[in-house]
Protein backbone atom coordinates (compact mmCIF):
# COMPACT_ATOMS: atom_id res chain seq x y z
CA UNK A 1 0.00 0.00 0.00
CA UNK A 2 1.01 3.76 -1.19
CA UNK A 3 0.47 6.45 1.33
CA UNK A 4 1.15 9.76 -0.02
CA UNK A 5 0.39 14.12 1.11
CA UNK A 6 -0.74 16.01 -1.00
CA UNK A 7 -1.22 19.93 -2.16
CA UNK A 8 -4.59 20.87 -3.50
CA UNK A 9 -4.82 18.14 -6.67
CA UNK A 10 -3.86 13.93 -6.28
CA UNK A 11 -2.91 12.31 -9.08
CA UNK A 12 -4.38 8.82 -7.87
CA UNK A 13 -7.38 7.09 -8.89
CA UNK A 14 -7.97 5.04 -6.06
CA UNK A 15 -8.58 6.86 -2.44
CA UNK A 16 -8.21 10.13 -1.68
CA UNK A 17 -8.85 11.85 1.66
CA UNK A 18 -9.47 15.68 1.45
CA UNK A 19 -8.50 17.82 4.49
CA UNK A 20 -9.70 21.14 4.86
CA UNK A 21 -9.38 21.10 9.01
CA UNK A 22 -10.29 24.98 9.39
CA UNK A 23 -13.60 24.61 8.54
CA UNK A 24 -15.37 22.25 5.68
CA UNK A 25 -13.96 19.22 6.17
CA UNK A 26 -15.02 19.53 10.22
CA UNK A 27 -18.71 20.93 9.05
CA UNK A 28 -19.46 18.25 6.31
CA UNK A 29 -18.42 15.22 9.19
CA UNK A 30 -20.03 16.85 11.42
CA UNK A 31 -23.15 18.02 9.47
CA UNK A 32 -23.68 14.70 8.62
CA UNK A 33 -25.13 14.32 12.31
CA UNK A 34 -27.68 16.52 11.54
CA UNK A 35 -28.21 16.19 7.53
CA UNK A 36 -29.04 12.93 5.66
CA UNK A 37 -26.86 14.40 2.44
CA UNK A 38 -24.28 17.40 1.87
CA UNK A 39 -24.40 18.71 -1.48
CA UNK A 40 -20.84 21.04 -1.87
CA UNK A 41 -21.28 23.34 -4.50
CA UNK A 42 -18.75 26.09 -6.08
CA UNK A 43 -20.55 29.50 -6.10
CA UNK A 44 -23.28 30.86 -4.22
CA UNK A 45 -25.27 31.08 -7.12
CA UNK A 46 -25.10 27.98 -7.80
CA UNK A 47 -25.93 27.32 -4.21
CA UNK A 48 -28.95 29.04 -4.44
CA UNK A 49 -30.14 27.68 -7.29
CA UNK A 50 -30.05 23.68 -5.62
CA UNK A 51 -31.56 24.79 -2.63
CA UNK A 52 -34.76 25.87 -4.88
CA UNK A 53 -34.00 22.40 -6.03
CA UNK A 54 -33.55 20.30 -3.36
CA UNK A 55 -35.48 22.39 -0.98
CA UNK A 56 -32.87 22.60 1.27
CA UNK A 57 -31.21 24.63 3.84
CA UNK A 58 -27.83 26.97 3.11
CA UNK A 59 -24.46 27.11 4.59
CA UNK A 60 -21.15 28.86 3.75
CA UNK A 61 -18.77 31.29 3.22
CA UNK A 62 -16.60 33.76 1.96
CA UNK A 63 -13.62 35.22 3.68
CA UNK A 64 -14.95 33.51 6.46
CA UNK A 65 -17.94 35.44 6.60
CA UNK A 66 -21.67 33.81 6.28
CA UNK A 67 -22.66 34.71 2.61
CA UNK A 68 -25.66 36.94 2.62
CA UNK A 69 -29.01 35.29 2.06
CA UNK A 70 -27.98 31.64 3.50
CA UNK A 71 -29.20 29.83 6.88
CA UNK A 72 -25.74 29.19 8.56
CA UNK A 73 -22.46 29.91 7.85
CA UNK A 74 -19.42 27.84 7.56
CA UNK A 75 -19.50 27.30 11.52
CA UNK A 76 -19.32 22.93 11.99
CA UNK A 77 -21.33 23.46 15.37
CA UNK A 78 -23.67 25.89 14.05
CA UNK A 79 -24.30 23.41 10.94
CA UNK A 80 -24.89 20.38 13.44
CA UNK A 81 -27.07 22.26 16.13
CA UNK A 82 -29.39 23.81 13.32
CA UNK A 83 -33.12 23.26 13.67
CA UNK A 84 -34.09 22.04 10.19
CA UNK A 85 -37.55 23.87 10.12
CA UNK A 86 -40.40 21.36 9.20
CA UNK A 87 -41.21 22.24 5.90
CA UNK A 88 -37.48 21.87 4.73
CA UNK A 89 -35.60 18.84 3.57
CA UNK A 90 -32.41 17.17 5.55
CA UNK A 91 -30.38 18.48 2.80
CA UNK A 92 -27.51 20.85 3.22
CA UNK A 93 -25.82 22.95 0.23
CA UNK A 94 -22.31 23.67 1.40
CA UNK A 95 -20.24 26.22 -0.25
CA UNK A 96 -16.81 27.12 0.78
CA UNK A 97 -13.80 29.29 -0.51
CA UNK A 98 -11.58 26.18 -0.17
CA UNK A 99 -12.23 22.52 0.85
CA UNK A 100 -15.72 22.28 -1.84
CA UNK A 101 -13.16 24.06 -4.36
CA UNK A 102 -11.32 20.78 -4.81
CA UNK A 103 -13.27 18.07 -4.57
CA UNK A 104 -14.82 18.51 -8.20
CA UNK A 105 -11.29 17.73 -9.72
CA UNK A 106 -10.78 14.68 -7.70
CA UNK A 107 -11.06 11.50 -9.83
CA UNK A 108 -10.89 8.81 -7.08
CA UNK A 109 -12.99 7.44 -4.54
CA UNK A 110 -13.20 10.67 -2.19
CA UNK A 111 -13.74 11.14 1.73
CA UNK A 112 -13.34 13.36 4.13
CA UNK A 113 -10.98 13.67 7.30
CA UNK A 114 -9.90 16.03 9.65
CA UNK A 115 -8.67 15.60 13.17
CA UNK A 116 -12.16 15.18 14.86
CA UNK A 117 -12.78 11.87 12.58
CA UNK A 118 -9.15 10.78 12.26
CA UNK A 119 -9.22 7.33 13.46
CA UNK A 120 -12.47 6.55 11.35
CA UNK A 121 -11.30 7.87 8.19
CA UNK A 122 -8.32 6.54 7.85
CA UNK A 123 -9.41 3.16 9.07
CA UNK A 124 -12.03 3.12 6.26
CA UNK A 125 -9.98 4.11 3.70
CA UNK A 126 -8.03 1.17 4.22
CA UNK A 127 -10.59 -1.09 3.80
CA UNK A 128 -11.30 0.47 0.22
CA UNK A 129 -8.14 0.99 -0.74
CA UNK A 130 -6.49 -1.51 -4.10
CA UNK A 131 -2.92 0.07 -3.59
CA UNK A 132 -2.81 3.46 -2.89
CA UNK A 133 -4.12 6.30 -0.54
CA UNK A 134 -3.41 9.96 -1.21
CA UNK A 135 -4.04 12.19 1.77
CA UNK A 136 -4.99 16.30 -0.03
CA UNK A 137 -4.90 19.46 1.81
CA UNK A 138 -7.01 21.89 0.59
CA UNK A 139 -4.68 24.74 1.81
CA UNK A 140 -6.03 28.26 1.31
CA UNK A 141 -5.93 30.35 -1.82
CA UNK A 142 -2.90 27.74 -3.18
CA UNK A 143 -1.22 28.52 0.28
CA UNK A 144 -0.25 26.03 2.53
CA UNK A 145 -2.18 25.51 5.52
CA UNK A 146 -0.01 24.23 8.62
CA UNK A 147 -3.51 23.42 9.88
CA UNK A 148 -4.63 21.06 7.34
CA UNK A 149 -1.00 20.09 7.31
CA UNK A 150 -1.41 18.66 11.18
CA UNK A 151 -4.66 17.19 10.74
CA UNK A 152 -3.44 14.77 7.69
CA UNK A 153 -0.57 13.90 10.01
CA UNK A 154 -3.43 12.83 12.38
CA UNK A 155 -5.35 10.70 9.74
CA UNK A 156 -2.01 9.40 8.26
CA UNK A 157 -1.05 8.18 11.80
CA UNK A 158 -3.72 6.10 12.26
CA UNK A 159 -3.20 5.07 8.88
CA UNK A 160 -0.24 3.38 9.31
CA UNK A 161 -1.00 2.05 12.95
CA UNK A 162 -3.93 0.09 11.32
CA UNK A 163 -1.43 -0.91 8.56
CA UNK A 164 1.19 -1.85 11.01
CA UNK A 165 -1.23 -3.77 13.26
CA UNK A 166 -2.70 -5.93 10.48
CA UNK A 167 0.77 -6.60 9.04
CA UNK A 168 0.32 -4.91 5.83
CA UNK A 169 2.92 -3.82 3.52
CA UNK A 170 3.29 -0.30 3.12
CA UNK A 171 5.24 2.77 1.74
CA UNK A 172 5.19 6.07 3.28
CA UNK A 173 6.34 9.26 1.52
CA UNK A 174 8.97 11.92 3.59
CA UNK A 175 6.37 14.48 3.04
CA UNK A 176 3.34 11.86 5.16
CA UNK A 177 6.04 11.05 7.56
CA UNK A 178 6.43 14.50 8.59
CA UNK A 179 3.14 15.37 8.62
CA UNK A 180 2.85 12.23 11.04
CA UNK A 181 6.03 13.70 13.62
CA UNK A 182 4.29 17.21 13.20
CA UNK A 183 1.30 16.04 14.89
CA UNK A 184 2.17 13.72 17.83
CA UNK A 185 2.58 16.82 20.41
CA UNK A 186 -1.79 17.57 20.36
CA UNK A 187 -1.04 20.39 22.85
CA UNK A 188 1.32 22.04 19.80
CA UNK A 189 -1.52 21.27 17.65
CA UNK A 190 -3.78 23.38 19.21
CA UNK A 191 -2.11 25.74 19.65
CA UNK A 192 -1.50 25.88 16.27
CA UNK A 193 -4.70 25.76 15.28
CA UNK A 194 -5.44 28.81 17.50
CA UNK A 195 -2.56 30.64 15.98
CA UNK A 196 -1.73 29.62 12.15
CA UNK A 197 -3.50 32.09 9.77
CA UNK A 198 -6.85 30.79 9.42
CA UNK A 199 -7.39 30.18 13.22
CA UNK A 200 -6.02 34.24 14.03
CA UNK A 201 -8.39 35.17 11.01
CA UNK A 202 -11.38 33.35 12.98
CA UNK A 203 -10.77 34.78 16.13
CA UNK A 204 -10.59 38.26 14.53
CA UNK A 205 -14.35 37.42 12.84
CA UNK A 206 -15.39 36.02 16.82
CA UNK A 207 -15.48 32.70 15.34
CA UNK A 208 -12.43 31.57 17.44
CA UNK A 209 -15.12 28.43 19.22
CA UNK A 210 -15.03 26.77 15.64
CA UNK A 211 -11.23 26.51 16.07
CA UNK A 212 -12.09 24.64 19.44
CA UNK A 213 -14.63 22.41 17.75
CA UNK A 214 -12.49 21.55 14.84
CA UNK A 215 -9.30 20.59 16.84
CA UNK A 216 -11.05 17.87 18.89
CA UNK A 217 -9.42 14.75 18.32
CA UNK A 218 -11.49 11.77 17.08
CA UNK A 219 -14.66 12.49 18.19
CA UNK A 220 -16.84 11.15 15.61
CA UNK A 221 -16.81 7.79 13.59
CA UNK A 222 -18.82 9.48 10.48
CA UNK A 223 -16.94 9.23 7.46
CA UNK A 224 -18.12 11.20 4.28
CA UNK A 225 -18.09 10.10 1.21
CA UNK A 226 -18.70 11.93 -1.98
CA UNK A 227 -20.35 10.00 -4.85
CA UNK A 228 -22.45 11.67 -7.84
CA UNK A 229 -21.93 15.03 -6.33
CA UNK A 230 -22.92 14.42 -3.16
CA UNK A 231 -21.62 14.03 0.72
CA UNK A 232 -23.02 11.17 2.68
CA UNK A 233 -21.98 9.00 5.59
CA UNK A 234 -19.99 6.22 4.31
CA UNK A 235 -21.26 2.75 5.28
Amino acid sequence: MKITLSFEKTTTTDVSIMVDALRASSSIVLGLNNFKEIIPCFTPEEAFKLGEEYNAILAGEREGIKIKGFDIGNSPKAIETYKIPPEKKDTLILTTSNGTRILKDMKSTVLVGSIVNAEAVGKKSIEIAENEIDVVMAGYKGNFALEDFLASGEIIYWIEKELTDNSIEFEISDFAKAAILASRDYENVKKAFYNCNSGRKLKKLNSQDDVTYCVQKNISDNVAIYKNGKLKVFK
